[in-house]
């Protein structure tokens, strides 16, 4: 192509360059391949949302080199507490409990939690990724257009002032929302499920009402389940602490910004008046939606661009950050050589899977969960049952967080047991199980064994020597391999295995007690060479 210049090739293009995009983007480029990010703001969105950011999704700030720079831009102060609670008819009606309380199940993970507004967190990845020599920043550019040929991808992009480009890649990523013209493009469907509910989303100052909830101190963001919802929220958030605000609502479908009264939507919501000074209203439709694929040959999509779904319980941008850190690795291995181009496609058989259960069996669960609970249980009419019910609530969605946990079971590249399925379902265990993320433990030197991952594959050997084997295959193989050798015990007996292989994801691809006899199947599998 005659317009296409020397620096816009690139081996990947990232389409989107949101959290999303420039975490695929980080991955990369510590991995050494050059890859060109297209995002058509050249300032990050001030809108409040994706604000929980789970345990998991620290470890991948952990390893892109920016966990301390992302907790010094909290915007909350440290010693306030990020947890949430939910209330029964309004804010301030007196029935409450703690919500989705995920530190406990911080055992399992290297890294807390945090809490801060996306626009902040881009901020922090857009700063991350400026400082590797392989990502390409491109401000200010929109995707028109993406068109496969034989031997790549051409995208054609446009800036503000009309100037056009070509870049050409071997692979193309959409992490361009739910309104992906890299999807688009690309000629991928997408299957709905639509709750006919258009939801509004309110940014606003107030100091009364930080004011009128330092009864509940600690807390940084507040459901109120209503009987007229049938299970829907109402939505306080705090951007900060002691004046701004985010809060997000179902609105009949003809409202607009003109026709509404939303300041009596959040004086009704919080069961109280006060100040308000509105920053933003937009809206929003509820509804799920799940690409039928995540991949049409060198073009794939991740985060928004393949899966979408209402802002409960902070799943969104964490599977939109597992999504990246999954696919980068894979391209990574596929473009330096050490793994076919077939293990591209365990992207899509790994992570689809698990937004597809999420959506299912954590977020519209809780839909029907609460709806039913609503409809059956009703102060007004029996306020022994209702408070004896409401009560039984306080475990605080216990059960949810522990049951959250995405596994890779029913992967092709991992050795998961016999009828393993992939699915947010799972259990918290300190065992080493293929298929999971691997637990922390510490290390005989006194470093935790995340501290000593390494940026390809990890045996960890706590065998009198069965590794060696694995070292061998691996050099044979050219597959990068870091052996951490150690001892079963002082906590890592709980592993329940020996010979541990880790991917570079921290996903343990093979559990076992063997003597390394068959490393080099076990290799072959877990980058897709079998």
């Amino acid at each position: 192509m005659s317009n296409t210049l020397p620096d816009n090739n690139a081996p990947v293009v990232i389409v989107g360059g949101g959290p999303v995009g420039m975490g695929l983007a980080i991955g990369l480029g510590q991995r050494g391949i050059k890859t060109i990010v297209v995002e058509r703001y050249e300032e990050p969105q001030p809108i409040p949302k994706g604000q929980n950011l789970t345990q998991r999704t620290m470890e991948h700030f952990h390893f892109w080199g920016a966990e301390a720079a992302l907790r010094a831009a909290r915007t909350i102060p440290p010693d306030y507490g990020i947890g949430g609670m939910t209330s029964h008819g309004t804010l301030l009606s007196g029935y409450n409990y703690n919500w989705l309380q995920r530190e406990l199940v911080r055992p399992f993970y290297f890294t807390d939690n945090e809490r801060l507004p996306q626009y902040a967190t881009e901020a922090v990845l857009r700063q991350r990724a400026a400082q590797l020599p392989d990502v390409d920043l491109r401000y200010g550019w929109t995707c028109q257009d993406v068109r496969s040929e034989a031997d790549g991808v051409v995208v054609e992009i446009v800036n503000g002032d009309g100037t056009k480009q070509s870049l050409r890649a071997d692979y193309v990523v959409g992490c361009d929302g739910s309104r992906s013209i890299l999807r688009e493009c690309a000629g991928i469907t997408q299957t709905r499920s639509d709750h006919d509910r258009l939801m509004v989303l309110l940014v606003f100052r107030s100091t009364e009402l930080h004011r009128l909830l330092g009864r509940y101190p600690g807390k940084s963001f507040y459901n109120v389940l209503h009987p007229d919802l049938e299970g829907y929220w109402k939505f306080f958030g705090r951007v900060d602490l002691g004046t701004t605000w985010f809060f997000h609502a179902p609105v009949p479908a003809d409202t607009t910004r003109d026709n509404f009264d939303f300041q009596r939507l959040l004086h009704e919501a919080a069961g109280a008046k006060f100040d308000v000074e509105f920053e933003h209203v937009g809206f929003w439709d509820l509804r799920f939606t799940l690409a039928d694929s995540y991949r049409a040959g060198r073009i794939f999509v991740a985060g928004d661009a393949a899966h979408s779904h209402p802002p409960y319980g902070g799943y969104g941008i964490n599977s939109g950050f597992e999504d990246a850190v999954n696919l980068a690795w894979k391209l990574a291995a596929v473009l330096h050589g050490w793994a076919p181009a077939g293990l591209l496609d365990s992207y899509d058989a790994e992570r689809r899977p698990v937004f597809a259960s999420t959506a299912r069996d954590f977020i519209e669960a809780s839909i029907f969960r609460d709806r039913d609970f609503l409809r059956k249980h009703d102060p007004a009419r029996d306020r022994v049952d209702f408070e004896a019910a409401w009560q039984a609530r306080h475990s605080g969605a216990r059960a949810e967080v522990n049951a959250f946990e995405p596994n890779y079971e029913g992967s092709p590249i991992v050795f998961g047991p016999a009828g393993g399925v992939s699915s947010a379902i799972g259990s918290h265990a300190h065992a080493a199980r293929a298929g999971h993320h691997l637990a922390p433990q510490p290390l005989s030197s006194g470093k935790n064994v995340f501290e000593e991952l390494g940026d390809g594959f990890t045996l960890i050997d706590l065998t009198d020597g069965a590794g060696a084997a694995f070292e061998r295959a691996a050099v044979a193989l050219g597959i990068p391999l870091k052996v951490i050798r150690d001892t079963a015990s002082d906590g890592r007996e709980a592993y329940e295995a020996r010979l541990i292989l880790v991917r570079p994801d921290q996903f343990v691809a093979y559990a076992g007690n063997n003597d390394g006899a068959d490393a080099s199947e076990i290799l072959r599998r877990a980058v897709g060479q079998s």
